[in-house]
């Protein structure tokens, strides 16, 4: 059975600690083996939080499998994801 912290809260989101994980996810350095995909499966779930939009989430999952390419340049170029760019500190 699941423990309290496990459970998604009364507002239907997750705890902090699955926030702060999904984060270090979303923040996997380039060039490492999956971490494409890491960074889109980490994404979605900021998507479902409603913190993402939907055409943030689309780089992120057009870089899924190319390990090396940053989609952070990509939603900046895009004209996309404003507010995700400056949460994650991208200017």
């Amino acid at each position: 059975m699941a423990n309290d912290a496990d459970k998604k809260q009364g507002d239907g989101r997750q705890d902090d600690g699955e926030a702060a994980e999904q984060w270090e996810l979303v923040n996997t350095p380039l060039g490492e083996k999956w971490s494409g995909r890491t960074r889109y499966a980490a994404a979605m779930f900021f998507y479902k939080r409603e913190e993402m939009s939907a055409e943030t989430l689309e780089v992120y999952r057009i870089c899924a499998r190319l390990d090396s390419e940053d989609p952070l340049p990509i939603i900046r170029d895009r004209g996309v994801g404003r507010d995700w760019l400056k949460r994650i500190g991208f200017e």
